[in-house]
């Protein structure tokens, strides 16, 4: 009986302790829990590139789901292609004291295609997984890892991937050879790396602890300028076979037009020769790019294509002239390939895409930067830049999709950061001129004619071209004002470099007026009401208005037979660092004349400003909301 007993005594010392985690949230530390919607209790994120084509990627994360507001992010999505595998994944679920309550591997996630609706090739897949709970809180941990055949992309660290997380620890670990060269950014991390090397393997290591969340507060930075961060880049990567070095945007876009693009833009000669007879007797470089543009926009239409060394090759030109569609690279690439036909020379650019500036960090280049192309027309003294992917955009105008950022112009001598052209305050316009008739019962009817430009082009541009159904639609969303009807829609486009958008409506408005005996309240502002924005109190971020704009309105009302009297004339003026505004209203003969500026100014401005902001926009909605009284004979 000893001896059982001293066997099992020494079969236990040879059994390695492990401490299991306690879930329990009310560990939780009371500082983490506020404003949290979920808290990561732990978090351990290693990667291993063990050679350029094997880099192993693992996770173990547990993640306290607070309440219903929280449940997105108990969701883990993981995308996979052939270069990318998921070895493993597994997970369990605790209830609000720590209790197991369930588990769940690979088997449970949904695999689906990651295709999007525009997509006619990709060859992305993504697994997700989301527990079926609905009694909060409770606490799910991942358990993954990820196998990647190429080390050009490391996936960043993001310690606290949202605002309304709390961080309890979490901690990152990026291990390769000793002799490896890489490139580090660290953004919002206080503590140095913990570096471990022998003669296998060089480790470095961050931690982050007891982040908290964060509310919300409108007209914030962009989060990836602010949260805590790790880029790591090697300097020698391998990428589909491909093998390359780079250090900065130089290197990097040699190496992108060397390998990803030269060669790709051989076009049948049939092509070439109806390109040299189209453009024959045009005799500026400009006016042939135009004419050749246009060539691209009646031959060819957008397909999203996500195939071929990662998504970053583009089809051949010969590929997109045969089948008459592609998507960004392969219209840039055709493009290109279009104007060297007459000898115009153009730049290839990797771009940030999207209504929010976000350029590319000139301080940090990497191939996972930048989701869209564009291209670059130096012209001697008046550099061009051409969007290929719609049907319509004039020729010059990129708009707001992709102004003002700096670009990657992958070009034959290397890489070029280029900044885009800006949509300024001044040339984001809307001017209207209203002529309308106030009847006795408050009835309007009348025409409105609008001009848009700039930011504001791209705004309304998509309305032209639809049906009259749909166009009216649209509109009662637009001039969102109660009996509006339109008895006449037209629009007229000025198409070149600084667009503009016509709009001409014929209206009318039941009741817009309210009578009262013999009286008429009349809201001056029937089209453009500004909204408030919410008050915050105790901001911490800075105030970030991503584009700023001019809206001028200038509206006639003719006054009923039976007016009577005067009217006192109006004036508002709101000025501050943000803009300013003025409203006036004046009675001449028997026209009432409103005139409405506002002037909304781009730019970042400090946190304590906000009140500022708020009050501004607040005194210009009342502003708006003015009414004056016309007395009427019975």
């Amino acid at each position: 009986m000893k001896l059982a007993a001293a066997l099992i005594l020494a079969l236990f010392s040879l059994t390695p302790c492990i401490a299991q985690d306690n879930y329990d949230v009310d560990l939780i530390p009371s500082a983490l829990r506020n404003r949290a919607n979920a808290v990561i209790r732990n978090e351990e994120t290693s990667v291993n590139m063990l050679t350029p084509n094997n880099v192993v990627y693992t996770v173990k994360q547990a993640i306290t789901i607070l309440n219903k507001n929280g449940e997105d992010n108990a969701r883990l999505v993981l995308f996979y292609d052939k270069n990318t595998n998921i070895k493993s994944v597994n997970g369990e679920i605790y209830n609000e004291i720590g209790k197991l309550i369930g588990k769940f591997n690979e088997s449970a996630f949904k695999d689906e295609s990651a295709v999007n609706d525009f997509s006619l090739f990709e060859d992305n897949r993504v697994k997700h997984y989301l527990p079926n709970i609905n009694v909060y809180p409770y606490t799910v941990v991942y358990n993954y890892t990820m196998r990647y055949k190429q080390n050009l992309i490391i996936p960043d660290w993001r310690p606290k991937p949202a605002n309304d997380i709390s961080v309890e620890k979490s901690r990152y670990t990026f291990i390769c050879k000793p002799t490896d060269q890489l490139r580090i950014k660290v953004q919002q991390i206080a503590n140095k790396a913990e570096e471990q090397i022998n003669e296998k393997q060089k480790s470095l290591t961050w931690s982050v602890n007891n982040l908290t969340s964060q509310k919300s507060e409108p007209y914030s930075p962009d989060k990836e300028s602010y949260q805590p961060s790790i880029k790591i880049a090697p300097e020698q990567f391998t990428y589909y076979n491909y093998k390359g070095t780079y250090t900065n945007w130089q290197e990097l876009g040699k190496w992108y037009y060397d390998n990803l693009l030269k060669g790709r833009d051989v076009l049948p000669i049939s092509t070439v020769e109806t390109i040299k007879t189209l453009v024959k007797d045009i005799p500026t470089d400009k006016e042939k790019a135009k004419k050749i543009y246009e060539y691209l926009q009646t031959k060819t239409r957008y397909i999203s294509v996500q195939i071929g060394i990662g998504g970053f090759q583009p089809f051949t030109a010969a590929d997109v002239d045969r089948l008459g569609y592609g998507d960004c690279k392969a219209l840039v690439n055709y493009m290109q390939s279009l104007l060297s036909v007459v000898g115009i020379e153009s730049y290839y650019c990797v771009v940030q895409a999207g209504s929010e500036k976000k350029s590319l960090d000139p301080t940090y280049a990497s191939m996972d930067q930048g989701n869209h192309i564009i291209l670059c027309l130096p012209l001697k003294g008046d550099t061009t830049w051409l969007e290929c992917t719609s049907q319509k955009i004039p020729f010059g105008f990129l708009g707001d999709f992709t102004d003002d950022r700096y670009v990657l112009a992958c070009t034959p001598e290397g890489g070029k950061l280029l900044k885009t052209p800006k949509l300024t305050t001044a040339h984001n316009l809307q001017v209207r001129e209203a002529e309308l008739t106030l009847s006795t019962e408050g009835n309007i009817t009348g025409t409105i004619k609008t001009i848009f430009s700039g930011a504001q082009y791209d705004n309304h541009e998509h309305i032209v071209g639809k049906p009259l159904s749909e166009q009216e639609k649209l509109l009662k969303a637009v001039y969102a004002i109660d009996n509006i009807n339109f008895d006449k829609i037209a629009y007229r486009q000025k198409k070149d470099i600084e667009p503009e958008l016509s709009e001409t409506l014929t209206i009318n408005i039941r009741n817009y007026g309210v009578a009262n005996n013999d009286k008429l309240f009349l809201p001056l502002n029937p089209f453009n009401i500004q909204r408030t924005v919410p008050e915050v109190k105790n901001r911490v971020m800075p105030v970030y208005i991503n584009r700023g704009y001019t809206d001028i309105d200038q509206i006639s009302y003719l006054l009923p037979d039976n007016f009577m009297g005067s009217i006192e004339p109006y004036e508002k003026v709101v000025s501050c660092e943000y803009g300013t505004y003025t409203a006036t209203a004046k009675l001449e003969g028997k026209k009432l004349n409103y005139t409405r500026k506002i002037v909304l100014n781009e730019g970042t401005f400090p946190a304590e400003s906000y009140a500022v902001y708020s009050k501004f926009m607040a005194d210009i909605n009342s502003a708006d909301h003015q009414k004056l009284i016309i007395n009427l004979k019975k």
